[in-house]
C-alpha cells in the first residue's frame, strides 16, 4: 500500500465520458461574473484480498487568488478507509493534510485511526458524527468520513458487479438486504425490493432498471399501480 498523500492526481476526462451533469447548464459566468470558490471531493477505490480500499480527497480552492497575497488552495486532505467486503466493516483508516489553515491543524488527523470497527452498512453517519464532529475533530475529514459512506457502498456494489454476482439484493447475514433505507428507491417493501421479488437483479438488463409500471422513468414510482409485465421483466408472472 501506497503512503497516503492529499494531494489528488491530476487525471484528464476519458474519451467519451460523459460529464457527471450534463443535465444541468454549465456554469461558465456571465459579464461581472467573478469565480470565487471551488470545492472538489474525489473518491477511489481498489479491491484487494477480499477488502476494499477506498480513498476520499477534498480540496478548496479560490480561483481568483495569485498565492501570494492570497492563498489559491486553502484545504487539501484525503482520508483512506479499508474495509472488510463481508460484513463491511471498516478495518484501517488514516487520514493526511498537505494544506491547511493553522499549523495545529494537522494534530486532529490520528483521531480518524477511530473509524476502525465502524460497519458502514447500518448506522454508519450517525457514528461518525457521533465521534468526529465539532471540536472532535476537523470539519472537513469528518466531512469525509461521512461521505465515504455511500462510496463504499457504490464500490462494494461494482466489486461484485464486477465478478457477475447480484449485488444490490445481497444480504449480510440477517436476510435483509443491504441497501435498504437508503434512498426512496430502498425504502422497505419499496420499489427496489419489489423488483427484487419480481426477479430484477443488479447488472442484468437494461440501464437504467425499468420502473415497476411500465412508465417513464427518472422520478419515483407511483405505489398505486401494480407492477406490470411491461415494466422489470418477469412482470406479474413473476410475482407468483
Amino acid at each position: 500500500m501506497e503512503p497516503l498523500r492529499a494531494e489528488a492526481p491530476c487525471r484528464d476526462r476519458p474519451p467519451g465520458d460523459p460529464p457527471a451533469a450534463r443535465r444541468l447548464a454549465p456554469m461558465t459566468g456571465g459579464p461581472g461574473d467573478v469565480p470565487v470558490h471551488r470545492r472538489t471531493i474525489e473518491y477511489e477505490a481498489f479491491e484487494r484480498d477480499g477488502s476494499l480500499e477506498v480513498t476520499a480527497r477534498l480540496q478548496d480552492r479560490r480561483p481568483w487568488a495569485d498565492g501570494s497575497t492570497s492563498p489559491e488552495v486553502l484545504h487539501e486532505m484525503a482520508l483512506r478507509v479499508t474495509v472488510r467486503l463481508a460484513d463491511l466493516v471498516v478495518t484501517a483508516a488514516e487520514a493526511d493534510m498537505a494544506r491547511f489553515p493553522h499549523a495545529e491543524c494537522p494534530a486532529v488527523a490520528p483521531a480518524f485511526a477511530g473509524l476502525v470497527g465502524l460497519s458502514v452498512a447500518r448506522g454508519y453517519t450517525r457514528e461518525v458524527q457521533r465521534r468526529f464532529g465539532g471540536v472532535r475533530g476537523c470539519s472537513h475529514l469528518e466531512h469525509l468520513a461521512r461521505s465515504l459512506g455511500p462510496a463504499v457502498i457504490q464500490a462494494a456494489a461494482s466489486a461484485r458487479a464486477r465478478r457477475r454476482v447480484p449485488g444490490v439484493g445481497e444480504s449480510f447475514g440477517d436476510g435483509v438486504p443491504w441497501l435498504r433505507g437508503s434512498c426512496h428507491i430502498w425504502a422497505a417493501d419499496g420499489v427496489g425490493e419489489r423488483k427484487l421479488a419480481l426477479g430484477w437483479r443488479a447488472g442484468s438488463g437494461p440501464y437504467p432498471a425499468p420502473p415497476l409500471d411500465g412508465g417513464p422513468t427518472g422520478g419515483p414510482t407511483s405505489g398505486s399501480r401494480e407492477p406490470g409485465a411491461e415494466g422489470v421483466p418477469g412482470g406479474r408472472d413473476a410475482v407468483g
